[in-house]
């Protein structure tokens, strides 16, 4: 092998076997939140998991998510328990569209997800309503 002018012989190229593989979805975790959104591998629909924590419904029954896209029904979209008492659900929704949310405990009770991509004016005027963004 020829040296070169550091003296030095240079470093035999090493052979990389590169694997190309594109992932059947990608996933966004937005910091610190409740939502998780998972683009499907057409990116025209998204499969969103929201989590609401414990410590905003400690002494809750039962949980449901309502919102547009369920036509607001308090029963449609129930949340599942976890063991460290959050609450959580899994709902695939149309991708490019913005969704308002709320969630109700124990038939009684709405609270907003703290960490809601935004928030907009309830059409009654007397509460906000939380967003995702897809």
């Amino acid at each position: 092998m020829a040296k070169t002018v550091t003296g030095k012989q240079p470093k035999k190229p090493v052979a990389r076997k590169t694997v190309s593989k594109k992932p059947a979805v990608k996933s966004e975790i937005i910091a610190g939140s409740g939502i998780m959104k998972e683009y499907l591998k057409n990116d025209q629909a998204c499969k969103v998991t929201f989590r609401l924590p414990r410590i905003a419904a400690p002494d809750a029954k039962r949980i449901c998510i309502v919102g547009d896209f369920n036509n607001w029904s308090i029963h449609a979209h129930p949340m599942k328990k976890l063991k460290n008492g959050d609450y959580t659900i899994t709902v695939e929704l149309e991708a490019g569209r913005e969704y308002q949310f709320r969630y109700l405990i124990d038939e009684v009770r709405w609270e907003n997800d703290w960490q809601a991509d935004k928030y907009v004016r309830s059409p009654y005027g007397d509460s906000d309503n939380s967003v995702v963004v897809l």
